[in-house]
């Protein structure tokens, strides 16, 4: 019924620019001598073309679990406190990125760096084609900047790796035996007050068969950590299902690029000059601020555009 509604949505949305472009050639046709009715014509033809712009994007959003709830981990790389603050800046990109579109966010665990930043963060993403959108930044993103950590201001490169899943919308989708499950608790760590630190509220679970291993500690209650922990399961079980899928296609249609260390997607340089930079599409801006505050759509699109047109090859 979601994907019902979801394409009868579709559908009302192309017929009513099909209905405005009829009626703004029907008036242009019988008042061409109206100048001012014209002028006022044009404008509303500039706005329907962009709003077919708009709406042309959503062709992007074809795969089977675009229009999904996302759930993105933030994993720093290799070199300490500067990837650890690095990946704390990612997180704080992606939480005002979200908060413009007005998407829903929920920290479900975070692993605190030893003396700045994160080690690792779990975000989920509530809203519209999150998923979709939110796909565009699976992979490694790297940093270069005077570091704020170094005593001679020397300059460091830093790595962080992200990765999105959709999120699993039911247990029907993604069986989980409570035989193939261990469940433990223990002590939360970092930042939270006397009440985490002296309560067994943390949970982890280990998917047996896969051996995946997922906890969460972001929460007082242990009842809701654990919900938590099985959210985050459940999207990581539903992934590797996708993954297995795209190897499958992968013997019939050739080469699959995977996201991994080695192929970092896009690089912030804050020194010796500012540029933000996506190697996927070479859309760049020296507006690292901006970018840093947040602004991401223009790098969205990009690459939505982009997987349009490798779609149409």
């Amino acid at each position: 019924m979601r994907r019902l509604t979801e394409k009868k949505k579709t559908v009302q949305r192309w017929r009513g620019l099909e209905k405005k472009l009829a009626d703004i050639n029907e008036l242009r046709t019988i008042s061409r001598e109206d100048k001012a009715l014209l002028n006022e014509l044009d404008q509303e033809l500039d706005d329907l073309a962009l709003q077919v712009d708009e709406y042309e994007f959503q062709i992007a959003f074809s795969g089977e679990y675009d229009a999904r709830n996302a759930i993105m981990t933030i994993h720093a790389g290799a070199g300490g406190t500067e990837s650890q603050d690095w990946a704390e800046m990612l997180m704080r990109m992606y939480l005002r990125w979200a908060e413009k579109r007005g998407f829903e966010t929920e920290i479900l665990d975070t692993s605190p760096g030893d003396e700045a930043g994160v080690k690792r963060v779990v975000i989920a993403f509530n809203g519209e084609y999150a998923a979709g959108y939110l796909k565009s930044e699976h992979g490694v993103h790297r940093l270069v900047r005077l570091s704020p950590f170094d005593a001679d201001h020397a300059r460091h490169t830093s790595f962080a790796l992200v990765e999105v899943m959709p999120e699993a919308e039911s247990d029907v989708e993604v069986n989980i035996k409570p035989d193939d499950i261990k469940v433990e608790t223990f002590r939360s760590s970092g930042p939270g007050g006397q009440h985490m630190q002296k309560t067994s509220s943390a949970v982890r679970i280990t998917h047996l068969p896969s051996g995946i291993v997922v906890s969460c500690q972001s929460e007082r209650s242990q009842h809701m950590n654990k919900d938590f922990a099985f959210k985050i399961l459940r999207a990581r079980l539903l992934e590797l299902e996708i993954v297995k899928r795209e190897q499958e296609r992968a013997k019939i249609k050739g080469k699959r690029i995977d996201a991994g260390w080695g192929s970092q997607i896009r690089s912030y340089v804050l020194h010796p000059y500012r540029m933000v930079k996506d190697h996927r599409t070479d859309y760049e801006t020296s507006n690292t601020e901006a970018v840093l505050d947040g602004g991401l759509d223009d790098f969205i699109n990009e690459y939505l555009r982009l997987s349009m047109g490798k779609k149409g090859k």
